[in-house]
């Protein structure tokens, strides 16, 4: 999972499907409904932050993960209709008959974007130094290991790769669409120990290297960043030929989702995440406009407000992260019910969703199908009982002030931060900040930069309370980095170095079974334990979810959208109709 500051409808799931399936025939790649596609043309889409960074292996937010998805690819991608696994850059596989060995056959025809060629010595260097390396603070190390145990890999020969599994792994063939990065660009940094700086945003284009449709070609501060067709791409079309057929995907950098929509109408750009509140503006002028919204379903993805949890101290001044007094409220369970019953949702899917949404309980949402549990604990609106928590716990305004103070006589009061830019958040904040101080919190709300706040999460943990959200899918197992108490993402107490609580404890437990477990039905019985656990223990307190909706321009040939992948699920096989060149 990654950080999100908005819905982006070009960002597929492609990577976080459900299903675990061997497929040992490779189909080269094609596309059946392909007619008078011509090479040709743009793509112009928006990013409302600046991206962080353009290195897979350290990303943690949504903005440059989008950017990224077109530049990388894995051993294995995810059947965008049906969600089974398919091959990739690995054009086939074995396996023993104990489920531990693995056996990857390559492609031969695959290149770097520099013309070399894709072999084996990559997807060793990118687990191997890269992914397992304890120095660079890669997500991936989270999934890729159970219970303290790595895999190991190995090169048979140029083209063919064995992965050797400690215990059984159910999602291991979906999780190999992992990145795979080039050995002979990145390795003199992994030596001098420069990596997690390498590919930053001060990056020459031309330093970026993958094996993906598209390419690097220049990046503009605060205005916009623009990718090229790789020349040497190994996908065709069914009738032979070369992929993709876009010659440029720009994406323009934005400040808020109100210009989002205004260079949409506009025509500036082509596609759109469409938000509850924005759709009936947006629906009505489809025909006038020239572009259809599609409706997909569910959104996977979570929205939440958080408290800052964490316990530690800086190393350099010994200052605790949080202050003590705030540190007892935020890690007080009573005082994280009642915010929960103090949250209306319902006002909220009708003010900010436009009632085109629904009130979010677990970590797994509907839209994520099996794994979904809709039988935990719900913390309803009820302020009545949010205020006989507070009281009961010794929350009470013991100066008429109408602010209520704890025991020690410290007034409850804290900061509460969104990411800049997001309208449909800010709105939301502001519901949650009155719903506060009606039963006598006082919340300061400010909103902050995309990337300073995902700095304060990260790195400084100087923040109180946060609303933000996170991408998802619909095989559990991804979202270990934010679950495992030393997960890269666990953001109320992070990278802990035993679990802090027992609950804590107890989801680090689930996540190393469940992934063992082959059984389905067996992994759900785990994954709804952890959905119960979350829902009564309130580290994430979920807000609500709108529908996956999305407009599109209407000049693409080959543009077929999925829940499961997004809009833009075949980028490479979008192509400009002749009317719109």
């Amino acid at each position: 999972m990654v950080i999100q500051d908005y819905f982006y409808p070009s960002l597929g799931k492609r990577a976080l499907a459900a299903l675990l399936v061997v497929q040992l025939i490779f189909c080269p790649p094609c596309l059946a409904f392909e007619r008078t596609a011509r090479h040709g043309g743009q793509i112009v889409s928006t990013l409302l932050s600046d991206p962080r960074t353009f290195n897979p292996l350290v990303i943690k937010d949504a903005g440059s993960s989008r950017v990224v998805s077109t530049l990388f690819e894995g051993l294995t991608t995810t059947n965008a209709y049906d969600g089974t696994v398919e091959p990739n850059l690995a054009e086939s596989w074995t396996v023993s008959n104990d489920g531990l060995t693995w056996t990857f056959h390559l492609r031969h025809d695959v290149r770097w974007n520099d013309g070399e060629p894709m072999t084996a010595d990559d997807v060793v260097f990118t687990f191997n130094d890269l992914v397992y390396n304890d120095d660079i603070p890669a997500s991936a190390r989270d999934i890729f290991t159970i219970e303290g145990q790595e895999f190991e890999v190995s090169k048979i020969d140029d083209y063919t790769v064995q992965f050797v599994l400690p215990v059984k792994f159910a999602p291991f063939l979906r999780a190999l669409g992992q990145e795979i990065l080039p050995k002979h660009r990145l390795k003199k940094y992994v030596d001098d120990g420069t990596f997690n700086f390498t590919w930053g945003i001060d990056t020459p284009p031309g330093d970026i290297v993958g094996t993906g449709p598209f390419m690097m070609r220049r990046y503009d501060p605060g205005q916009r960043i623009v990718l090229v067709r790789n020349p040497y791409y190994w996908k065709k079309s069914r009738e032979g030929h070369q992929l993709p057929y876009i010659d440029k995907l720009i994406y323009m950098i934005v400040q808020s989702e109100d210009v989002m929509m205004l260079k949409f109408l506009e025509g500036s750009t082509d596609s759109l995440g469409v938000s509850g509140r924005d759709y009936p503006l947006i629906k009505p002028l489809e025909k006038k406009k020239n572009f259809t919204v599609y409706e997909l379903g569910a959104d996977f993805g979570s929205q939440f407000i958080f408290f800052n949890q964490n316990r530690g101290k800086d190393s350099e001044t010994g200052k605790p992260y949080v202050p003590e007094h705030k540190l007892r409220w935020f890690t007080d369970l009573n005082f994280r019910r009642a915010v929960a019953h103090a949250i209306d949702k319902e006002q909220i899917i009708a003010i900010v969703k436009n009632k085109l949404g629904y009130p979010q309980y677990s970590p797994i949402g509907p839209g994520a199908g099996f794994f979904h549990n809709p039988n935990v604990p719900k913390h309803e609106y009820n302020p009545a009982k949010a205020r006989q928590i507070l009281a009961e716990a010794g929350y009470v305004d013991r100066n008429g002030d109408g602010f209520i103070e704890d025991k020690e006589g410290n007034r409850v009061e804290f900061n509460l931060n969104t990411n800049a830019g997001n309208d449909e958040r800010e709105e939301i904040a502001g519901i949650i900040r009155t719903d506060l101080e009606r039963i006598g919190m006082k919340v300061n709300f400010q909103q902050l930069e995309f990337n300073t706040l995902v700095r304060r999460i990260n790195t400084s943990f100087d923040w109180d309370a946060i609303i933000l959200g996170l991408t998802g899918g619909v095989e559990p197992h991804f979202g270990k980095n934010v679950w495992d108490s030393s997960g890269q993402l666990h953001m109320w107490y992070p990278k802990q170095e035993s679990p802090a609580t027992k609950w804590e404890a107890r989801i680090d437990e689930i996540f190393n079974k469940a992934v063992q477990e082959l059984d389905q039905d067996k992994r759900k019985a785990y994954y709804d334990e952890f959905q119960v656990i979350v829902a009564e223990n309130l580290p994430l307190i979920y807000t609500v979810l709108g529908s996956s909706i999305s407009a599109v321009r209407n000049k693409f040939g080959n543009l077929d959208p999925t829940n499961l992948g997004g809009v833009f699920h075949n980028l490479e096989e979008l192509y400009i109709l002749e009317e719109y060149k």
